[in-house]
C-alpha cells in the first residue's frame, strides 16, 4: 500500500476544503419534518387508528366538563338520589371512554413512532451503503453514526410521543374554546387574550431552544466522530502513548457539547418556569372574572362556572404544553434536517439509467486507456496521468513501483470506487461507467493489505464473499488459503465467533481468512493488494502456493512491494508518477537496468544484508 500523503493515497477528510455536514447551515423552519410523511403514510392503518383514538380522547376530555356541569346543576342541586346517581353514572361513562381512548391512542401512536423510526433507520443505513468513497472524504463515519443514533432517537421521541401530545393539546384547545364560546362568549374573549399572552413569549423562547438544540447535536456529533476515529485506531494511539492527549481532546469535545447543552437546558428551564407563571396567572385571572359573573352579575349558573373554569384550565394547560412541545418539534426539525442531508446525498458513482450489460460468460479482460485521475480535493496532484494498461483474460500481471506511483489507485478505479477525469476503464470491453457498478464488482474479488473482517463466525465471514456458497465450498476455500487448520481448532470450529474485526485471530490468520473469502467469491478477476504482506515466510510460501492455484484461469492484478512475491507473474508493470515506465518479465526488466532493476537491487541487497 502507499504511504500517507503520497499521490496514490486517498485524501483524508481534513484535506478536503469542503464544508462538512455538521457545519452546514441549518433551516429555521419545519420543512424537514415533511420527510417523515412518506414513512407515516406507509403505515396508514396505524395512523388512522391513532388519529381516531386521539379524536375520541380529546372529545371525551371536553365531555367531562359537560358531565361535571350536569352533576352540579341537575344532580347535586336536585337533592335527589336518582339524579345524583345518574349524573355520576354519566361522569363514569365519559371517564371510561376517556381512559380506553387514551390507552388506544398511546398504543397506536407509540407503535407508529417505533415503526416509522425503524423504517427510517433502515432507509438511512441502506442509503449510506450506496454512497461512494468521495462522500466519506467530507463526512466522518462517527458523524453518520451519530445521526443514525442520537438524531433518530430525537425523531423517535417526537413521532412516538411528542406529536401525540401536541395534537391532543391542539384539539383540546380548539374544542375547549369552542365550548367556552357557547357557555359565555364575553368571557371567552378574555380567555383568548390570556392565551395569546401565554403563547407569544413561548414561541420566542422556543426558537432559542431549537437553535441551541441543533448546536448541541453538532457538538455531540463532533465528539462521537473523534471517539470513533481513536477507538478504531486504539492500537496506534496506545503505541504512540497518546492516550492522555486523546482523552483530553475528547473531554474538550464533550465539554463543548455539555456547555451548549447546558445553555439549552437553561433556556428550556426558563421556558418551563415561564409556562407555569403564565398559565397559573392566566387561570387565576379567568377564575376571578368567572366568579364575578356567577356570584355578582348572576349571568352564569354554578355548574356553568365550574365547567368554564375547567375548560379554561384545559385550554390554558394545553396551550402551555403546546409551547413546550413546540420546542421539541423544533429540536426534531433540526435532527431531521441533519438526517435529510444524508438521505439527499447522491452518489457520484451510480448505475446509468440504461446500463450496458457485461458479456456473459465473463472473460476477465481489463483495459485502461489513457486514464488520468486525481483524488477529490487534489486536482493538481494526479494519482494516474495518461495511464495505459491492457490485461488479457487469465493473465497474471504484477504492478510494482515506489510508494505513490498509483498502484492502489488502479484497483480503486477498476472497482469503480471513483471515476477518472479522463480516459476509459474497460472490463470485458465495456466502459464501466456505462455499466451497473454492482455488475462490475461482481466480477472481481479483492484481497487488500488490511482486509477487514467482521464480528460474526468464521463461516459468516467466509460467506461474505458469496451468500449462496455451501458449507463445503466455504471449507474448501479455507483449505485452499491454508486457513482450515486454525479455524477448525477454534472452540466451536468454523462456527466460533471471531470478535470485533476478528481480533481474536493473528494478523496472518486474518489475512488468510480474507484470502479464503475472496476465493469463495469465485470471480473471474482477482485483485491482490499486498495480500501476503502480513504473513511470515512459511505462511507466505503456503498461501502463495494456494494463490497460484487460485490464479489459474483468472485474470489477476497483484500489487506488491516485496518483489520476491511477483517473480512468477506473466508480466510485471513498473509504475512511477502515475504512468507505466517499464513492462516485461523479471528477467527482461533486470536486463534493462531501469527502475525495476534499481528497486530489485536495493531490495534484494538489503535482504541479503
Amino acid at each position: 500500500m502507499t504511504t500517507p500523503g503520497a499521490p496514490d493515497s486517498e485524501p483524508r477528510a481534513d484535506d478536503i476544503p469542503a464544508q462538512t455536514a455538521a457545519a452546514a447551515p441549518r433551516r429555521r423552519d419545519l420543512r424537514p419534518l415533511a420527510r417523515l410523511v412518506p414513512f407515516i403514510g406507509a403505515h396508514a392503518a396505524d395512523a388512522v387508528l391513532a388519529a381516531m383514538f386521539l379524536l375520541v380522547s380529546s372529545t371525551a376530555t371536553v365531555g367531562l366538563t359537560f358531565a361535571v356541569r350536569q352533576m352540579a346543576d341537575k344532580g347535586l342541586s336536585s337533592h335527589s338520589a336518582h339524579m345524583i346517581n345518574q349524573a355520576f353514572l354519566v361522569l363514569a361513562v365519559v371517564a371510561a371512554i376517556l381512559a380506553i381512548s387514551t390507552g388506544g391512542r398511546f398504543y397506536f401512536i407509540t407503535k407508529l413512532g417505533e415503526r416509522v423510526v425503524a423504517d427510517l433507520r433502515a432507509a438511512l443505513y441502506g442509503h449510506v451503503m450506496t454512497l461512494d468513497q468521495t462522500y466519506f472524504l467530507t463526512v466522518r463515519t462517527g458523524e453518520v453514526l451519530s445521526r443514525m443514533t442520537t438524531d433518530l432517537a430525537i425523531v423517535e421521541s417526537m413521532v412516538g410521543s411528542t406529536i401525540s401530545v401536541a395534537l391532543r393539546n391542539a384539539l383540546t384547545v380548539v374544542a375547549a374554546l369552542t365550548v367556552l364560546v357557547i357557555v359565555n362568549p364575553a368571557l371567552t374573549g378574555f380567555v383568548v387574550l390570556v392565551a395569546v399572552l401565554i403563547l407569544a413569549p413561548l414561541f420566542i423562547v422556543g426558537r432559542q431552544v431549537r437553535r441551541l438544540s441543533v448546536k448541541a447535536q453538532e457538538r455531540f456529533a463532533d465528539a462521537v466522530g473523534y471517539a470513533g476515529e481513536t477507538l478504531d485506531a486504539l492500537d496506534t494511539v496506545q503505541a504512540f502513548g497518546r492516550e492522555a492527549s486523546a482523552t483530553a481532546r475528547f473531554r474538550a469535545a464533550v465539554e463543548a457539547a455539555f456547555r451548549v447543552s447546558l445553555a439549552r437546558i437553561g433556556a428550556r428551564a426558563g421556558m418551563t418556569a415561564l409556562v407555569m407563571i403564565l398559565v397559573t396567572g392566566g387561570i387565576g385571572l379567568v377564575l376571578w372574572r368567572a366568579s364575578l359573573a356567577a356570584f355578582v352579575d348572576h349571568t352564569m349558573t354554578p355548574g356553568a362556572l365550574l365547567q368554564f373554569v375547567l375548560l379554561s384550565v384545559l385550554a390554558a394547560g394545553s396551550t402551555g404544553s403546546l409551547g413546550e412541545a413546540w420546542g421539541d418539534v423544533q429540536k426534531t426539525s433540526g435532527a431531521m434536517a441533519r438526517i435529510s442531508e444524508i438521505l439527499d446525498a447522491r452518489p457520484a458513482i451510480a448505475a446509468p439509467a440504461r446500463p450496458v450489460a457485461l458479456p456473459v460468460p465473463a472473460h476477465g479482460a481489463v483495459a485502461f486507456e489513457n486514464v488520468t485521475f486525481a483524488y477529490p480535493g487534489r486536482p493538481d496532484l494526479p494519482a494516474l496521468n495518461g495511464f495505459d494498461l491492457t490485461v488479457s483474460p487469465g493473465e497474471r500481471v504484477a504492478l510494482v513501483g515506489p510508494s505513490g506511483a498509483g498502484k492502489s489507485t488502479v484497483l480503486r478505479l477498476l472497482l469503480r470506487f471513483y471515476d477518472p477525469q479522463s480516459g476509459v476503464v474497460r472490463v470485458d470491453g465495456v466502459d464501466i461507467r456505462q455499466a451497473d457498478p454492482g455488475d462490475v464488482r461482481a466480477r472481481m474479488a479483492l484481497v487488500a493489505q488490511d482486509a477487514p473482517l467482521f464480528s460474526g463466525s468464521a463461516l459468516e465471514n467466509l460467506r461474505f464473499g458469496r451468500e449462496d456458497a455451501t458449507v463445503d465450498e466455504l471449507v474448501d476455500a479455507a483449505r485452499a488459503a491454508e486457513a482450515d487448520s486454525f479455524l477448525a481448532a477454534l472452540p466451536e470450529g468454523f462456527d466460533t465467533a471471531l470478535g470485533e474485526r476478528a481480533k481474536t485471530l493473528s494478523g496472518g490468520q486474518r489475512q488468510r481468512v480474507a484470502i479464503a473469502r475472496a476465493l469463495v467469491r469465485n470471480a473471474p478477476i482477482l485483485l491482490l493488494d499486498e495480500a501476503t504482506s502480513a504473513l511470515d515466510a512459511e505462511n507466505e510460501r503456503l498461501v502463495q502456493h494456494a494463490l497460484h492455484d487460485a490464479m489459474l484461469g483468472r485474470t489477476t492484478l497483484v500489487i506488491a512491494h516485496r518483489l520476491a512475491t511477483v517473480l512468477h507473474a506473466d508480466r510485471i508493470v513498473v509504475m512511477e508518477d502515475g504512468r507505466v515506465v517499464e513492462t516485461g518479465t523479471h528477467g527482461e526488466l533486470i536486463a534493462r537496468g531501469g527502475l525495476y532493476a534499481r528497486l530489485a537491487s536495493l531490495q534484494f541487497g538489503l535482504e541479503a544484508a
